[in-house]
Formats: structure tokens, C-alpha cells, sequence
């Protein structure tokens, strides 16, 4: 009996773990093809599938192989960074400081840093991605991230206001850096380097505002000034096709190769605007409207008084750098008492535009050109533009790269001579005069201050210790100590000066 129940027993456990074994295999076996299928999709994604998952903060080496970690890079540059910190602290001073006074919006009349130390926290290299695309020259984008604790304190003045101090909390800094490598057969066998921030992934600088000892209410719309201006220093100055040219080891070498060089010539006629915003309690608003590639060198139609549907049927020349990347920027301004109100901007980008072909472009306004700050959802109007690209040839190129020299140095006078407050203000029919003989420079004879000119112009920061920036673009000026150029409209729809 025992022996006979014993062999029952056994069987029976047998049985048990053969089920129990051939259960845990299908288990396994199951949750092997459902992790493929994950892997699957996963492989199948593309780049802007994995940063729409993932955010900002995804390294570009995880998603991509192409980019190299750099751990050893880090390590190093965390024990240097006290000595790195402390010489990029200088060059800072010596190069922003110029380009936030250039770059200062109407309304601030000095905008300096009062305190700036780039503090205890190193950056951080996400990945490297080295490639070769012309020979002769190694690229190298490196994948840079910074939330560090620096102490940076801007001293802002105003009519209305002695001295502010505001100061920059909460720094965040996500970009990729491309470094080009010029080579060359001698000794240290780097002739220059190109420092440019990518297009894409679009620069990323957050922070926040704090005044110290004051409130920013005290000049209204100061954050959003500065915010412009952080901006507009980065997009005009730094980010491609905008580079620093770095000549290095004391080679004898043309750099010109590498320099922005004007790459072809808009003409511009802003016909008209329909129903825009009305900002006035009494009457309607006097619109006009800004024109810009580069914000350094921005124009500006005439005003027309008590309108919402203004017709202007001006012609501007301005000048491209790199019609792949760049746009035209169109802002409609509200002139009032004190500052003007803007009613709206639009943005046309250079690679829609066919070479020799004139087309019209009718462009919605919107509050923003920055989709994350558009709260007011209201239609503002539409602005109507005819547009056509001419591409130098190399004979008109060299005859703007003469030209942009002559042309800054009228601008820094115009400045200096207080003709314009600002190197950011728009100038009335400026580039009215530009567009003679191949489509280059005219210029003129001025009064009072004794300089007229338009052309072509070019943007140097002095960077003394990092290299020099180099910047292309067109404008005009024409100016007297006394008195405005006022645009009138001709026969043929072009702008002329037409001293008041």
C-alpha cells in the first residue's frame, strides 16, 4: 500500500513540475517577443520622435551614436574650470559689454554689467561628433549644457531711471557648438578656428529676472527688453551663419575663406496692411512697419496717421548671408507718445524666395514670433510684401566686402554724433539709396553732421582675447544734426529722402 501510493505521489509531482516548467518557458518566451516589439518600435523612431519623448534634457549621444561621450573631458574641465571660469569672466566683460551697448533697446540709454562672475559649477559636454565635410577642415559639435550659479548684476539705466540693478538667477544654457578646424602644414597645423552655434536644436537660454534693491515695474516692459536683447545678441552674433574667426599659432593666414560674406540681395516693397489692431482709446493707430534680416541693421517705412489699413508702397534693398537659414523679419509698430506700441510681427523665410522672381507675399501678424509667449489669440491684421532675391556674383560680392567698412564706420558716427541713440534703431528710407549700377552702394552728400551713405555693413565686437565676430548685412543712413530723413514714395513705388 505504501509503495503503491508512493508511486502515485510521485507521478503526480512529476506531472507538476513538467506543467509548472513548460508554464514558465511560455512566460519567459512571451515576455521575450514583447520586449523585441518594444526594441522594435523603439529602433523605428527618428529624431524628433525621440525629443518630443524625452525633452530637452536628452543626450544627443544616447539617441544618436555619432556623438561621443565625453567623460574624461568633463572630469578635466570640472579641476580647470576655477582658472577657466575666472579668464572667460574677462573676455565676457570685454566682449558683451560692447555688444549690450549696441544692441541696447530704445528706452535704456546704458545697459552694463555691475557684477559678473561665472561662478563655482562647471558646464557640462553632453557628446562630441567629429565629421569632415571639405577637405582641408575637421568639424566638431559639441553638445553643451550649463545650469551653473554664476553672479551676473546689470546696471540699467533709463530716462526715467538713474540706475537699476537687475539681476540674472537660475542660468540654464542648452546649445550645440560647432568648432571648424582649419588645417594647415604647419606647426601647430591649425591655421584658425570658426566658433558658430547650430540652428538646430535652437539655442535654449533660460533664467530669471530679479531687480536688486528696486523693482522691475520701474521701467516698464525691462524683462521683456532684456529677454529681446539676450536674443537678439545670440541670433545676430553667434548663431549660423553668423561664426567667430579665431586666427591661431601665429601662421600668416587668409581668413577671408572663412569670414560671412554677403551672398545675395533683397529687394523689399511693403505695399500695405489690412485690419490691424486699433491701440488708441481716441481715433485709430499711425502704423508703420520695421524691416530687418539682421536687427542691427533694420529700416522703417514712413508713418501713416489714423489708419488700420495703410498703404505704404515702399522699396528697401536689404542683403542675405544665408538664404538657407535666414529670414525676413516684418514688425508694425503703433507710433505714440513715449514708446511705441507694436501691433504685430511676421517672419518670411529666405528659402521660399526663387532667384530673380518677384512674388507677393500677404503675412498674418502675430503677437510673437516665439509660439511659447503668444497668449492673445486675436487676429491682428494681415501685411502685404513683394519680395525679390538677387544672387551676387563674385564681382559684387568683393565690391560689398569693400564697401561694408566704409559703411560701419558712417553708422558709428551717425551714433556718436547723436543722429541715432541706438545701433538697434531703424533709419527712415535707409536703404532707399541702395540698388545702383550692379545692385550694390549708392551714396550721397550729407548735411549737418556731413555724411550720407548706404550699403552694406559689417559688425565687429573687438573680442580682443577670443578672435573677432564677423557680420554681414545691408543699410543705409542719412542723417543731420538737426532735422529727419522722411521716405516719399516716387513714380515707381521706391522710396527717395526727402529732407524735412
Amino acid at each position: 500500500m505504501g509503495f503503491t501510493s508512493g508511486i502515485v505521489m510521485g507521478a503526480i509531482f512529476g506531472v507538476a513540475v513538467m506543467f509548472g516548467w513548460s508554464y514558465m518557458m511560455s512566460y519567459r518566451r512571451t515576455k521575450r517577443v514583447a520586449k523585441a516589439m518594444v526594441i522594435k518600435q523603439l529602433a523605428s523612431l527618428n529624431r524628433d520622435d525621440l525629443r518630443k519623448i524625452c525633452g530637452d534634457s536628452f543626450p544627443d549621444w544616447i539617441s544618436f551614436p555619432v556623438y561621443e561621450q565625453a567623460k574624461w573631458m568633463n572630469k578635466q574641465l570640472s579641476k580647470l574650470w576655477p582658472f577657466v571660469a575666472d579668464a572667460a569672466t574677462m573676455v565676457i566683460k570685454e566682449s558683451v559689454e560692447p555688444l549690450l551697448e549696441e544692441y541696447r533697446p530704445p528706452g535704456i540709454t546704458s545697459l552694463k554689467f555691475s557684477k559678473l562672475s561665472l561662478g563655482t559649477v562647471a558646464p557640462k559636454i553632453e557628446g562630441i561628433r567629429v565629421q569632415s565635410h571639405k577637405k582641408g577642415q575637421v568639424i566638431m559639435d559639441i553638445d553643451f549644457r550649463w545650469g551653473g550659479n554664476p553672479s551676473i548684476v546689470l546696471g540699467v539705466k533709463a530716462a526715467v531711471v538713474a540706475n537699476l540693478p537687475i539681476q540674472l538667477k537660475d542660468l540654464q544654457v542648452f546649445t550645440v557648438i560647432r568648432v571648424v578646424f582649419q588645417l594647415a602644414e604647419e606647426i601647430p597645423c591649425i591655421s584658425a578656428v570658426v566658433v558658430s552655434l547650430l540652428t538646430e536644436p535652437k539655442p535654449k537660454i533660460d533664467y530669471t529676472l530679479k531687480a536688486v534693491g528696486g523693482s522691475l515695474t520701474a521701467i516698464p516692459g525691462i524683462s521683456d527688453m532684456i529677454d529681446d536683447t539676450v536674443n537678439t545678441i545670440v541670433t545676430d552674433m553667434l548663431q549660423w551663419p553668423h561664426r567667430i574667426v579665431v586666427p591661431l599659432g601665429g601662421i600668416p593666414v587668409d581668413t577671408s575663406e572663412l569670414e560671412l560674406k554677403p551672398q545675395g540681395e533683397l529687394l523689399v516693397t511693403v505695399v500695405r496692411a489690412n485690419d490691424l489692431k486699433n491701440m488708441e482709446m481716441i481715433g485709430k493707430s499711425d502704423p508703420y512697419v520695421v524691416l530687418y534680416v539682421r536687427p542691427l541693421f533694420k529700416v522703417k517705412t514712413r508713418v501713416i496717421e489714423n489708419n488700420l489699413n495703410p498703404v505704404w508702397n515702399q522699396t528697401f534693398n536689404l542683403i542675405a548671408e544665408d538664404k538657407e537659414t535666414q529670414s525676413i523679419i516684418i514688425e508694425v509698430f503703433d507710433r505714440d507718445i513715449g514708446q511705441d506700441k507694436k501691433l504685430g510681427t511676421a517672419k518670411l523665410p529666405l528659402i521660399e524666395l526663387e532667384a530673380e522672381t518677384e512674388k507677393e507675399y500677404e503675412l498674418r501678424l502675430l503677437p510673437s514670433l516665439d509660439m511659447m509667449k503668444i497668449k492673445d489669440k486675436k487676429d491682428r491684421g494681415t501685411v502685404m510684401l513683394k519680395v525679390r532675391y538677387h544672387h551676387f556674383n563674385n564681382e559684387e560680392q568683393l565690391a560689398a566686402l569693400e564697401e561694408e567698412k566704409r559703411i560701419l564706420e558712417e553708422r558709428k558716427k551717425l551714433k556718436e554724433a547723436g543722429v541715432i541713440g541706438s545701433t538697434m534703431d531703424a533709419l527712415d528710407g535707409a536703404a532707399s539709396l541702395v540698388g545702383s549700377g550692379v545692385g550694390m552702394v549708392g551714396t550721397g552728400i550729407g548735411a549737418g553732421v556731413g555724411f550720407v551713405g548706404s550699403g552694406l555693413g559689417a559688425v565687429g565686437s573687438g573680442l580682443s582675447k577670443a578672435g573677432k565676430f564677423m557680420g554681414r548685412t545691408i543699410t543705409g543712413q542719412s542723417g543731420r544734426k538737426s532735422g529727419t530723413a522722411t521716405p516719399v514714395t516716387s513714380e515707381n513705388g521706391s522710396s527717395k529722402p526727402h529732407q524735412q
